[in-house]
């Protein structure tokens, strides 16, 4: 059974609320901003995710640019990209690679960090997407609180 899949959006990256926090937080929302799925990454992934929301085009290519010039190069397009599971509070994405030039619907399926996924759909401008069962086991007493700390009207969302 294919699972469905919620489209999402990339609201911001944000410093973790909690003090002394290393980690950012990435904000995904749905289009009718009534699913958040907040997920923390390092700095540096939250750096990378951020400099592509802001256009930002550095000198010289950063790892996800990198992986999209191979990528552009070896004639691969990157359909999408999906936030497949969690467990244990981790997070697993894949992401779905076609052929440009196929006239086949097949696609390759990379396992990858949500964050580098995340990355690279927004420097190839990707759809990104989560599987309902990964919205399903959100815990609104743990989520709902933590939004509230961070002010989530911001991201136009409801607590």
């Amino acid at each position: 059974m294919e699972s469905t899949l919620v489209k999402l959006t990339v609201q911001g990256v944000m410093p973790d609320a909690i003090p002394n926090s290393e980690s950012q937080v990435v904000i995904l929302q749905d289009e009718s901003k009534t699913n958040t799925l907040p997920i923390w990454v390092g700095v540096a992934e939250g750096t990378a995710i951020r400099l592509a929301l802001e256009s930002v085009v550095p000198p010289r290519p950063l790892s996800h640019d990198l992986i999209r010039n191979l990528t552009e190069q070896l004639g691969l397009k990157i359909s999408k990209v999906v936030v497949t599971d969690v467990k244990n509070n981790t997070y697993y994405a894949s992401i779905y690679l076609r052929s440009k030039e196929s006239d086949t619907q097949s696609e390759l399926t990379v396992d990858a960090r949500p964050s580098d996924a995340i990355a690279l759909a927004l420097r190839t401008s990707s759809p990104i997407y989560v599987t309902q069962e990964v919205l399903d086991h959100l815990a609104p007493e743990n989520v709902d609180p933590w939004l509230k700390m961070l002010g989530s009207k911001e991201f136009g969302g409801t607590v």
